[in-house]
């Protein structure tokens, strides 16, 4: 992608916020303003085996826009942040060869953050690699990953979540395969994109969200997520299934709660997430905030940062 020096009258307008919180009904309505259309960045919605459980946009809403990255992928593929930004960048490219803004939006942070401030080049993991790790953890226990990493580099293993399995792993896998510690590899430079970034935020009363959220998980259940979950049983163990919805269903099918508990866990445990989110979104200064009801101010903010005027709604 060619880096121009002039400013670029491009825009990807982001739409984050919590789950539940209504990304999906600003998105359209505001690629529909522009006449442009939506990248979905959101980490779960991309395998084409989970549409309950990951509030995909319904077949009405995914008429309404064209969206990009939902059912592309298989939970049986592995598929990375570092892999969403290379994708999701030669879609901005082929998208403003005909928009000037493009929608982008979702609810992963680091699919976001892939996009708009770049990943590290790191390697991608031998699979035969990643398993091994796996083994050892799940046959020797956290503390010999811990050992391993603290030899392998002493300045990460100072930095990260010790009690954090993946992260440690990851680090591992990294250290093992180029020879070098992780934390060198690691460069945290922003990327300089071709294209100008406005970022929106949707946030309300931290009551209406958690209320937001019981509801929509009502009607996941309503609308057969228990089936979809039941479906997919038999692999989950799958890393693209270690995600709520799913892990409290496959827990109550292996006798460890009713049906009424999970349903419970469920709600809490998307309210826990929200929250992540929430605080993960608010240390991001590019980040301009709004009710989701306030669609008419969004798009006077957008067309203040582009100049450019969409359709009038």
């Amino acid at each position: 992608m060619a880096h121009n020096n002039t400013p670029s009258e491009k825009t990807l307008i982001v739409i984050i916020g919590p789950t539940g919180i209504g990304k999906t009904t600003s998105s359209i309505a505001i690629a529909n303003h522009f006449n442009t259309e939506i990248i979905s960045a959101d980490s779960r919605q991309i395998f084409k085996e989970l549409s309950i459980g990951t509030a995909t946009p319904t077949p009405q809403e995914l008429a309404s826009a064209k969206h990009h990255n939902i059912g592309t992928h298989s939970i049986h593929q592995y598929y990375s942040a570092w892999e969403f930004e290379q994708d999701a960048l030669a879609l901005c490219e082929s998208l403003f060869a005909a928009h000037n803004q493009v929608v982008m939006t979702g609810g992963s942070m680091m699919y976001v953050d892939a996009v708009c401030k770049g990943i590290d080049d790191l390697p991608t993991i031998d699979e035969e690699l990643r398993e091994q790790l796996k083994n050892q953890y799940q046959n020797e226990g956290i503390e010999s990953i811990r050992r391993q990493l603290k030899q392998l580099d002493p300045v990460f293993y100072t930095e990260v979540d010790l009690m954090n399995h993946k992260r440690l792993i990851h680090a591992v896998e990294i250290c093992l395969m180029t020879g070098k510690p992780y934390s060198k590899l690691r460069t945290n430079t922003i990327k300089k994109r071709p294209f100008n970034i406005a970022k929106i935020g949707l946030a309300t009363e931290r009551e209406e969200i958690y209320e937001r959220i019981n509801k929509r998980v009502d009607k996941m259940i309503q609308i057969g997520l228990i089936s979809e979950a039941r479906s997919l049983y038999p692999y989950k163990n799958l890393n693209s299934l270690n995600t709520v919805g799913y892990k409290e269903l496959f827990d109550c099918f292996d006798g460890k709660h009713d049906e009424a508990k999970a349903i419970e866990l469920i709600k809490r445990n998307t309210r826990r997430y929200a929250k992540k989110q929430l605080s993960w979104f608010k240390r991001d200064k590019e980040i301009t905030w709004f009710n989701p009801r306030e669609l008419n101010k969004m798009i006077s903010f957008i067309e203040q940062k582009t100049g450019a005027p969409g359709k009038s709604i």
